[in-house]
């Protein structure tokens, strides 16, 4: 334990790039593992309000966004890349130039941006909350409306059991039904039904009687929660009498630049009916009557998450390890691929240059998940095991991360398709293929499936060349092996990649 303590970071700093605001929280990690927060910075750049008619974040947006990154690069530049976390979320999920928007975000922070999934939102969002309440026996629901997702997580202690994200939120609601500010009780009504009837098919997963204290998070339900008490509606949290008199004020002003609410700011006021319109069905559908309210939530997540990750307690792997019992993966051939590829990546990667830090456990991860698709079917199970991991729900995982694993699943055998690499972010496509090799290599050793060890391989590699040197006859008493090595040099040099061997 105190080695780990010898290298923990003296500050991380988490970045939340959401819908409607971006924000940075920057915290001192102390010995113990307890974080004490020195900085948090907050700029409301409406990402999602920018989204034009064909799905594009348009020029105004992104100018306000890179603004805002130019920011809070300067507080970060000094911080090691293992001390910082940057996520974005539903607006950069369905945006159609959101490849091209982070790759120039990435450039100004000099740090990837993690697009993360609705329920790995979600769960963020829990671990944020959680960690700001006292421990209690009972079943937390908590909610945070975003700018364009909206998410629903029941929870005990620090344990999420139920996640759920949709698709609305105030940016989205405001701009849809708030056109041009105008607010009136057949705008309100629409946008309601609008939102609950989203809701509607995961209301019975979540309404009142599953769980024993509502709490919601973030700045539209803090907005409101501000409003309501400091307009003497509510003394505590959110009721759901406070927000029907709240309705009621935004009705009577027909418009935001009307609003003259205590506790109402300038830049809430272009989304504050339709993040209101959004909580009042979610108050409806699923039976709330009162709700507190956290001050803490994604971002705060992203730091504890972190920290788990900086003192070896990564959330990612218990998801392997929960997809690997899932889908029934041979756990012994899983390790002997494994136990192989780490041992060609100890030399290989520093040849290559290769950021072992960030790589190397995707790598593993994926070497021990190369074979979920036998359960789907033998033929074509590397096809079948990377559309599972594209797709799936994997707790800590980025969309990116995702689909590198994808790419090194779909590739590990037969045809080296390097067009699988093309779409992943710039950090992923050139390591991604190389250590494809890698894992192709190792597959390739360990096609008997028997616990027979592999002798110790040296292994050169210099850009697109990879030689490999074995024990003086072992390759002649190993025929097999010699067999796949020489069908692997054709494989590889169809993809501009030269193996030779010795």
């Amino acid at each position: 334990m105190s080695t780990i303590k010898q290298h923990l970071p003296e500050t991380v700093a988490a970045i939340d790039m959401g819908s409607n605001s971006f924000h940075m929280i920057v915290a001192r990690l102390e010995e113990s593992g307890t974080l004490s927060i020195i900085d948090r910075l907050r700029e409301n750049v409406r990402l999602g309000g920018g989204l034009d008619e064909h799905g594009n974040i348009d020029k105004a947006a992104q100018k306000r966004a890179f603004q805002c990154l130019e920011t809070f690069a300067q507080r970060i530049r000094d911080l090691p890349q293992s001390a910082i976390r940057v996520a974005g979320t539903n607006t950069l999920r369905v945006a159609e130039n959101s490849q091209t928007f982070v790759a120039a975000a990435e450039d100004i922070l000099n740090h990837p941006i993690e697009i993360i999934g609705g329920r790995e939102e979600a769960r963020l969002i829990y671990l944020g909350v959680a960690h700001g309440l006292a421990a209690g026996e009972g079943k937390r629901l908590v909610i945070d409306i975003g700018g364009g997702s909206t998410e629903f997580i029941i929870g005990r202690g620090m344990k999420p059991s139920r996640r759920e994200s949709l698709y609305t939120g105030c940016v989205s609601s405001s701009k849809r039904f708030f056109k041009k500010g105008k607010i009136s009780k057949k705008r309100m009504d629409a946008a309601e039904t609008e939102a609950a009837l989203t809701l509607f098919p995961q209301a019975a997963d979540f309404k009142a009687g599953r769980w024993d204290e509502a709490i919601g998070c973030s700045g539209t339900i803090k907005a409101i929660a501000n409003i309501v008490q400091m307009e003497g509606w509510c003394q505590d949290g959110i009721s759901y009498k406070s927000l029907l008199k709240l309705r009621s004020a935004l009705i009577e002003a027909k418009h935001e630049d009307n609003l003259s609410l205590a506790g109402l700011t300038e830049n809430r006021k272009p989304v504050i009916a339709g993040g209101l319109s959004v909580l009042l069905a979610i108050f409806k559908v699923l039976n709330i009557e009162q709700m507190q309210v956290s001050d803490q939530s994604m971002r705060e997540g992203l730091l504890y998450d972190l920290v788990g990750r900086i003192t070896h307690q990564d959330v990612r792997d218990a998801s392997v390890e929960a997809a690997m019992s899932r889908w029934g993966v041979d756990v012994e051939q899983a390790k002997r691929i494994t136990n192989t590829v780490e041992n060609l990546c100890h030399d290989a990667c520093e040849q290559w240059s290769i950021d072992v830090e960030h790589i190397k456990p995707l790598l593993r991860w994926a070497s021990m998940l190369h074979e979920i698709g036998l359960q789907v079917s033998h033929n074509n199970y590397h096809k079948h095991g990377a559309y599972i991991l594209q797709n799936a729900d994997m707790q800590g995982f980025s969309r990116q991360e995702q689909a590198l694993l994808a790419a090194l699943v779909l590739s590990h055998r037969s045809k080296f398709r390097t067009d699988a690499f093309k779409p992943l972010m710039k950090p992923f496509v050139k390591p991604g293929k190389h250590m494809c090799i890698l894992l192709r290599l190792a597959v390739l050793l360990h096609r008997g499936r028997t616990d027979q060890s592999i002798p110790a391989i040296d292994i050169t590699v210099s850009n697109k060349d990879i030689n490999l040197r074995f024990p003086d006859n072992w390759l002649n008493e190993h025929s097999m092996t010699l067999a796949d090595l020489i069908n692997e040099i054709n494989y590889l040099d169809a993809a501009g990649y030269k193996l030779s061997f010795e």
